[in-house]
């Protein structure tokens, strides 16, 4: 049986983004990422290849990494939503955005927000992650510039260990 009923244009999307309540409008094919920069003036999210590949529009959801490209906004509904702008508090950026500087894992920058998504959920779950598991921990995640291991660096320095190479 075929049903005549249209999908709705829009829906309501209510979520925590970075700690604060936001309630609004989001097209029905309007991917998250999409929504968070538009509509919420959140650019830190990059698009990269739209099809969940390439790891710059990591995210969180509910405290896990999330491909930002592959998910609707509505299905943003009721959750809690980390981005980038979430990790510093002010203008004060956090251990691990001081901990990319210091080792320079970061050129362009396009794709840094979401080493630190990534990163920022590896750390919550293991606080003190080997090389092979911040590189395993990062494998989603593609620069063209670092060469990746002054990022891995900057994350292992944030867990107090060092680097095969720097021992």
């Amino acid at each position: 049986m075929i049903s005549n009923r249209q999908p709705s244009d829009v829906v309501t999307v209510s979520m925590t983004v970075n700690g604060r309540s936001t309630e609004g409008q989001a097209k029905a094919r309007e991917t998250l990422a999409d929504y968070l920069r538009d509509e919420l003036g959140l650019t830190g999210t990059k698009l990269g290849c739209e099809h969940g590949v390439c790891g710059a529009c990591t995210i969180l959801v509910d405290d896990k990494p999330a491909r930002a490209c592959l998910m609707l906004a509505g299905q943003g509904d009721g959750r809690e939503v980390r981005t980038v702008e979430g990790l510093a508090t002010g203008n004060r950026l956090n251990e691990l955005q001081q901990s990319f500087r210091k080792h320079h894992g970061l050129q362009c920058g396009f794709c840094t927000a979401g080493f630190l998504m990534s990163a920022t959920a590896l750390l919550a779950e293991n606080p003190n992650p080997s090389e092979d598991e911040v590189v395993d921990a990062l494998s989603g995640n593609i620069c063209r510039c670092t060469g990746y291991q002054t990022i891995v660096q900057a994350v292992l320095d944030v867990a107090g260990n060092t680097p095969k190479d720097e021992s």
